[in-house]
């Protein structure tokens, strides 16, 4: 057996542990810390894979720019811890019915290469860097599942920024809808004054 099994169930319980107390933690810093570690886990096992790039993707991107937002986001609001808990028992059987079938589903495709129903991978030539054989998949096999993701994307960015937005009532705003209503004759007033006269 050599080094990589045992690195690679080391990293996968320690992951495990912290996927579990994201969920279960009680303090939402804390939550968001401990998704921080499955992130560096996760890496670490795509490093295993030899798959550099998505490692690197991983930490960079959500490590590096998603959780400090999400930081960030948690330590400026004052969050009711109480009234997050109100609604954890009513909740909980549509959680369980979800959760057994991710779990269905995870076992499904992990069992599926003992039952010969795994797909058959292509065989990658020594030298060829996994970024762009990544690539290539990714724009060509599923290139409109990658479009339709960023629409999705784009979409829950929209939706996000139109739900916390908020009007206050000590700034001003301009609505372009009434500035482009408005006429001349309500900008514009023409007031007529008696000429000056020399002394």
């Amino acid at each position: 057996m050599n080094l990589e099994t045992p690195l690679f169930y080391a990293f996968a319980a320690i992951m495990l542990f912290a996927a579990l107390r994201v969920i279960t933690a009680r303090n939402p810093v804390h939550a968001a810390l401990y998704l921080v570690l499955a992130f560096f886990t996760a890496a670490a096992i795509w490093l295993l894979l030899r798959a550099e790039f998505l490692a690197l993707v991983l930490v960079v991107v959500y490590v590096g720019a998603v959780m400090v937002l999400f930081l960030f986001v948690v330590m400026m609001l004052d969050i009711n811890l109480e009234r997050l808990r109100e609604g954890f028992w009513r909740n909980l059987p549509l959680a369980l019915v979800v959760g057994t079938i991710l779990v269905a589903e995870m076992v499904a495709v992990l069992a599926g290469r003992y039952y010969g129903a795994a797909p058959r991978l292509r065989e990658i030539p020594a030298g060829t860097s996994n970024t762009r054989e990544l690539g290539r998949v990714l724009y060509t096999q599923y290139a409109y599942a990658f479009e339709i993701a960023a629409v999705v994307l784009l979409v829950a960015i929209v939706a996000a920024i139109a739900l916390t937005l908020r009007r206050r009532k000590d700034t001003r705003r301009l609505d372009p809808s009434e500035q482009i209503h408005v006429k001349r004759a309500d900008r514009v007033s023409l007031v007529a004054m008696p000429a000056e006269k020399d002394r």
